[in-house]
């Protein structure tokens, strides 16, 4: 048996990119629970990074500490869908170094059916 099929994919992006990645996240399979599409959640965070030599930042200077503004948006997806959804999120993403955290899920379903399968014993 599979320990996960579902993970939480997490995306840093600017605010002013969340339609792209909502709709890369869609395209890719990413945000379906049941019956439901679009499924993601939200949250403003403060980012932080310095360019280093050879880097071509979206923003800031090149040997210079940043700050700014970012949304970091998640979505569950099924594990068959993680590189389609990584790939539609590489085409619309302007970072050049994108952060992406790809989170192994166990949610009530998995110990729910864990739970009766142990209590069969």
């Amino acid at each position: 048996m599979e320990f996960y099929k579902w993970v939480k994919i997490e995306i840093y992006v600017p605010e002013d990119k969340l339609q792209d990645i909502r709709g890369a996240l869609n395209k890719g399979g990413a945000g379906k629970i049941g019956e439901y599409d679009n499924c993601l959640s939200m949250y403003e965070v403060r980012g932080y990074w310095r360019p280093l030599e050879g880097a071509d930042p979206f923003e800031g200077e090149v040997g210079k500490v940043c700050e700014g503004r970012e949304l970091k948006i998640e979505a569950r997806c099924y594990i068959d869908n993680v590189k389609a959804t990584i790939d539609e999120i590489l085409k619309v993403h302007p970072y050049e170094e994108p952060v992406i955290n790809i989170v192994p899920l166990i949610n009530h379903v998995y110990i729910d059916d864990n739970m009766k399968k142990n209590s069969q014993k």
